[in-house]
């Protein structure tokens, strides 16, 4: 593709016109499911595409943290200058003598005494990802299934919930709750390659890829060991490259004779003859295969996605991956999806509200900052916790969580009283009600109260979710 040489104005010019070539791409690519890009790679090394990706990498909570290089955005925009940086760049992804650095490696701890590595790479390396994927991102969007919600643009969690929770309620009562073990660390390059080659016949921007998924890690004790499976997590690329490898997962239920593609008659027909219906929902690695018909087709399709995850070199994980009833309830992506008989009535419904996990972690986040130092104003402990909890009832509340918002209320409440008494320890409980109030606040500033949120539906919104693109499907 001929990109010329445009003389950008600034950043709004760089970003209207990749979102033009974006819906170009984006529309080549429906029109032609078989169509093969050729060249790509002069938009990777496109001015407007690296200034729109130095923006949402320098826009990112992450650009504080630098890589192997020791470089952070803040240090390349006081010292290198961000002009300088993005023509060294360019020039060298033009001459071909861009070489990735290896990623820095950091364990981050998860429940149950586990930790979740994370592989942080340069900015320089940051800036070529998110560019590739600015390119690379409206191809393969073209491909992606409805039933893939995991970072994809317009879509998120409450979709793959709401979608979980459409089809339990219709008669899909058999879950099957998917967990590939360490899937971000064992994709096969040469399948992942691949299925990339099927959309992208430019061999630079084959390389490109592969150079980043080889680049290897360097070890917290320093030790430098090479990739030769699995994208780092954390990395920007990483998420469409996992969501490229998994569509083959997506592609397998759609093709299947009781799945999306099949009629409402040949639905019925299969009812008829004990066979299964199903209806899977994925959010990256996270997925959930809903089950018309018994707990021994549920089983049986489980093998058989364990077969075709392998072709990819993923596994499932014997311990998570459960077949769960309807009746008795999952956890999926932070809620809790379960059928009850509605109060007062001898009607069933499934209900969707948040996770007993969920609500540890805020109570766990809630108690850590009241255990903090007592000696700063209560002003800063009440700014803290509200711009926490404002994020998270914000949420959850598309869900029934009336409930649990009236019991973080109250354990909000006694968790700053303790905060106010431990720093008042002679002072009366009197005294503090009358200074700080009942609910309690100090100057302008009050604490934000759960139970004033009311919570909401969220529809499930199917095969509607627009795309980015305008002039597109």
């Amino acid at each position: 593709m001929n990109t010329g040489e445009p003389e950008l104005s600034g950043l709004c010019a760089a970003e209207r016109r990749v979102l033009e070539i974006q819906a170009k791409l984006h529309r080549w690519a429906s029109d032609d499911p078989h169509r093969r890009f050729d060249d790509l790679f002069n938009l990777v090394a496109d001015p407007a595409f690296l200034l729109v990706a130095w923006d949402r990498v320098r826009g990112n909570k992450g650009a504080r943290t630098a890589g192997v290089d020791g470089e952070t955005a803040h240090y390349i925009e006081a010292v290198r200058g961000v002009e300088g940086f993005l023509e060294e760049l360019r020039a060298d992804l033009r001459a071909r003598t861009f070489r990735p650095l290896p990623v820095r490696r950091r364990a981050i701890p998860k429940v149950g005494g586990k930790v979740r590595y994370l592989g942080i790479a340069t900015i320089r390396d940051r800036v070529a990802q998110a560019s590739l994927k600015l390119v690379l991102e409206p191809v393969f969007e073209a491909d992606f299934l409805p039933c893939s919600y995991g970072f994809r643009p317009n879509r998120r969690v409450h979709d793959a919930v709401a979608e979980v929770h459409h089809f339990a309620s219709r008669s899909y009562e058999w879950i099957v709750e998917g967990d590939i073990k360490a899937c971000f660390d064992e994709i096969s390059h040469s399948a992942l390659l691949g299925r990339v080659c099927k959309r992208v016949g430019d061999k630079r921007v084959l390389a490109l890829v592969k150079a980043f998924l080889k680049a290897g890690i360097l070890a917290e004790d320093g030790t430098l060991t090479d990739t030769s499976a699995g994208s780092p997590q954390g990395s920007i690329l990483s998420p469409l490259l996992s969501n490229v490898a998994l569509s083959v997962l997506d592609e397998f239920i759609a093709q299947g004779p009781g799945g999306p593609g099949a009629s409402p008659y040949e639905r019925a027909k299969r009812r008829r003859q004990g066979l299964p219906n199903y209806r899977l929902c994925r959010y990256a690695d996270d997925w959930c295969l809903a089950v018309s018909g018994t707990k021994a087709h549920a089983e049986a399709l489980k093998e058989e996605i364990t077969g075709v995850l392998a072709t990819m070199g993923l596994r499932l994980s014997p311990e998570k991956t459960l077949v769960t009833h309807i009746d008795d309830g999952l956890d999926f992506l932070g809620w809790r999806i379960q059928r009850h008989r509605k109060r007062g009535t001898g009607k069933y419904y499934v209900y969707v509200y948040p996770a007993k996990k969920a609500l540890a972690a805020v109570k766990a986040k809630i108690k850590a900052w009241c255990r903090r130092n007592t000696n700063l104003p209560l002003s800063v402990l009440l700014i803290h916790l509200n711009r926490m909890l404002r994020g998270w009832t914000a949420h959850f509340k598309y869900g029934c969580s009336n409930a649990t918002f009236s019991y973080l209320r109250s354990y909000l409440w006694k968790q700053v009283v303790r905060w106010q008494e431990r720093k008042h320890r002679r002072t009366p409980w009197k005294q503090l009600r009358r200074r700080y109030g009942m609910w309690p606040s100090h100057g302008a500033v009050e604490l934000f109260d759960p139970a004033k949120v009311s919570a909401r539906r969220y529809y499930y919104r199917g095969t509607k979710i627009a795309t980015p693109w305008p002039g597109t499907a």
